[in-house]
């Protein structure tokens, strides 16, 4: 009789993604209605608010316009969410209704739709993989690569990491400044078309919307709009991946399925705020099945309750991953510059 070989981790890891992919299929569907409700409700009180914040500027900016811009943040940022599962053809069944709504909303967002996807899909591929880090994602240092670095370039990733550079400078700098052009990618033509295409469209608008409103007015309403909801975007994809107990391994232990359930977290917010960005704090179930729309996912972790505990994160949690910064390879987490020099010392 021969002996029966047991299946390796990396077999095991890949018979549950098919498991995971052949259940998670049916949710998978858009509903083309749902879709377009998703847009109005979102979309109209966005201009509504829009509006009103530049009809109340004159009146007093501080009381009467400031409120309903940073309410407009949150339905900009929500709008990006839909741009962001057109990128993944979950919105609609069409490929060309996915790219051409996220290619209209890119024009809002500040983001050109083609290089992003791009961009993004390799994120998707090679989430929490050691070997495949540097496009899509926040830049993540081991511990051993830290140590190796220079002075300078120590301290060039810890200003990379400061809060007010990431969550202050860098929103700022990524949507006002990086988008606008495709570098430090290996950008293709339609990258580079994309993206001056959506820095034209963004400059009749601009230009259209200081001729009727004026220079002044438009700065004053239209900035925090834009940095509100870019600081809100950045911290949840920081927080949906840069998690003390996240997942990193190298390409021969990595698996997608290991990446997605423990590598994505699931950010556990309250009711408003899950309307407001869209579900994408259930990014461990998106990871696993990208092409499932927004508003399927809560469907999923009633109907998979087993989901609804994996890499939970809620706010006060998240927290605390501010400080993390340093992936530790022995320990299998992230850690602050503070616990890494402890391990020096200790090593000392």
């Amino acid at each position: 009789m021969t002996e029966r070989r047991q299946p390796s981790a990396a077999q095991a890891a890949s018979a549950g993604m098919q498991q995971w992919i052949t259940l998670l299929a049916p949710y998978r569907d858009p509903s083309a209605a749902r879709s377009l409700v998703e847009i109005a409700i979102t979309f109209l009180p966005f201009v509504g608010l829009w509006t009103l914040a530049w009809s109340a500027v004159h009146l007093g900016y501080w009381a009467l316009s400031l409120l309903p811009s940073l309410l407009a943040a949150g339905l900009l940022m929500r709008l990006f969410m839909i741009q962001h599962d057109c990128g993944h053809g979950a919105f609609f069944r069409h490929r060309l209704a996915n790219d051409w709504v996220g290619r209209a909303i890119g024009v809002l967002t500040l983001t050109p739709y083609d290089a992003w996807r791009r961009a993004h899909a390799m994120h998707h591929a090679g989430a929490g993989n050691l070997a495949r880090r540097g496009i899509g994602d926040i830049d993540t240092l081991t511990i051993d690569e830290y140590r190796a670095l220079s002075f300078w370039g120590r301290l060039r990733y810890r200003l990379y990491r400061h809060p007010l550079v990431m969550f202050g400078i860098g929103p700022a700098y990524l949507f006002l400044l990086r988008h606008r052009l495709p570098l430090g990618r290996r950008g293709s033509r339609r990258d580079w078309l994309s993206t001056m295409a959506t820095n034209l469209a963004i400059a009749l608008l601009v230009a259209g919307l200081i001729w009727l409103v004026g220079t002044g007015p438009f700065l004053l309403v239209q900035l925090p709009i834009t940095l509100a909801a870019g600081i809100a975007g950045v911290w949840l994809f920081y927080v949906q991946h840069q998690f003390e107990d996240t997942y990193w391994a190298r390409n021969a232990g990595w698996t997608a399925a290991e990446a997605a359930l423990r590598g994505s977290s699931h950010y556990h917010l309250p009711g408003v705020l899950r309307w407001l960005t869209a579900n994408i704090g259930i990014h461990h179930v998106h990871h696993l099945a990208s092409r499932i729309p927004y508003y399927r996912l809560p469907r999923v972790l009633r109907d998979h309750p087993e989901l609804a505990g994996t890499s939970r994160l809620t706010f006060l949690q998240s927290l605390g991953c501010i400080r993390l910064a340093l992936w530790d390879e022995s320990q299998k987490r992230l850690v602050s510059f503070r616990e890494a020099q402890r391990q020096d010392r200790r090593a000392g």
